[in-house]
């Protein structure tokens, strides 16, 4: 699982990184904003900063395990309007649609030229896959993750045993990826939507000047 990458390799993964830990949590704030929770803003959260959002041990891990985290962004269910189950459904939802469309940008500007650019090609790739990773990672239906959330919005009545599971949810995860089962099931997935992008990317870079 550890797999410690040089410094060149981290350096063309960091803005990866740094821009999907910051616009996924960024994401989370401002949809609770916009349905009437004002907690991540009131504690400085909806920002492009990514001090405010960053932690170093998750992005430390992110680098040498392929999993990590950040500050979660602090949202009160309470404070929405209208219904809070759908409320909290779209607010962790957010988080990987964020990830998903940044990696969908990172194809376009790829196949729009941005493989001509110094060192493009590497560090618009690593974009692609991290974000990639951050956003069907977040959609696991395991807490704390975000699909254990957008998992009772779905299904009425759940909540009860999916937050209930949040004592033990790290744990669970822990174990699911020390034994490669996340690791293996999510590669299904992963690496054909990677291509995928990638094949945009081809399909754009012959249709650009």
């Amino acid at each position: 699982m550890f797999n410690i990458p040089s410094f060149y390799q981290m350096g063309l993964m960091l803005p990866g990184i740094v821009l999907g830990l910051t616009l996924h949590e960024l994401a989370h704030g401002w949809t609770a904003y916009r349905m009437g929770d004002h907690t991540a803003r009131d504690q400085g959260r909806l920002t492009l900063n990514p001090a405010a959002h960053v932690d170093i041990i998750g992005l430390i891990l992110l680098f040498v395990a392929g999993f990590g985290w950040a500050k979660p962004v602090p949202v009160n269910p309470f404070n929405f309007r209208g219904d809070r189950r759908r409320g909290m459904m779209l607010v962790s939802l957010a988080g990987p649609a964020t990830n998903l469309l940044l990696a969908v940008l990172g194809a376009v500007l790829l196949g729009l030229g941005g493989w001509k650019l110094p060192y493009g090609q590497e560090i618009l790739s690593a974009l692609i896959q991290i974000n990639v990773v951050l956003a069907i990672f977040n959609l696991i239906p395991v807490p704390p993750l975000d699909g254990s959330k957008i998992l009772a919005g779905l299904l009425p009545g759940s909540q009860r045993w999916i937050y209930g599971l949040e004592q033990y949810g790290t744990i669970v995860l822990l174990f699911l990826l020390f034994t490669g089962v996340i690791g293996r099931v999510l590669g299904w997935i992963i690496f054909p939507v990677y291509r995928l992008l990638l094949g945009l990317a081809n399909a754009l870079s012959v249709l650009s000047p």
